[in-house]
């Protein structure tokens, strides 16, 4: 394992531990050039995926662009950050046990849909916003307004 501080190959792990969820083996590294410590993960893969963009483009699987999404859309939200990393683990796990190597990223799309759906309404519009590139209020207004009618957002006086 290379170092990312001063680039050198020469590593030794000083302690390895598996994460809370099982999903993989956090590592405990310190460089023998620089001494700088530092983590990583190791985890397992059941095939390499790739994604298939909406113009064609395909790239590598990346499970962190998950991850990394549905932090943004639960920014400031009191979401347990290791639920948020046992839900991205179980969408990669859905996704590598599909049989399929290739992914949509609309089929992405909508598994972090119904994750943060689950996990947090309001992340969950967040998410929606960007996703179904919401335009104007009225989008919001509409999506909204399926989630169903135990959501008060629109109307903070609600006549019962």
């Amino acid at each position: 394992m290379r170092c990312p501080f001063c680039s050198s190959e020469d590593t030794q792990v000083k302690d390895s531990r598996p994460t809370e969820d099982h999903t993989a083996i956090r590592r405990r590294r310190q460089c023998a050039g620089c001494g700088a410590r530092f983590t990583t993960f190791e985890r397992v893969q059941l095939r390499e995926l790739i994604v298939v963009k909406g113009n064609g483009q395909r790239e590598p699987f990346d499970r962190e662009k998950i991850a990394r999404s549905m932090n943004i859309a639960l920014q400031k939200r009191d979401v347990d950050r290791d639920r948020v990393e046992r839900v991205v683990s179980g969408i990669v796990r859905r996704l590598e046990s599909s049989g399929e190597s290739e992914i949509a990223t609309d089929l992405i799309g909508e598994l972090v849909m119904d994750a943060l759906a689950t996990l947090d309404q309001v992340g969950y519009v967040r998410f929606a916003s960007v996703y179904r590139d919401f335009k104007e209020v009225r989008d919001f207004e509409e999506f909204v307004g399926k989630l169903g009618d135990d959501l008060d957002i629109l109307d903070p006086n609600p006549s019962d």
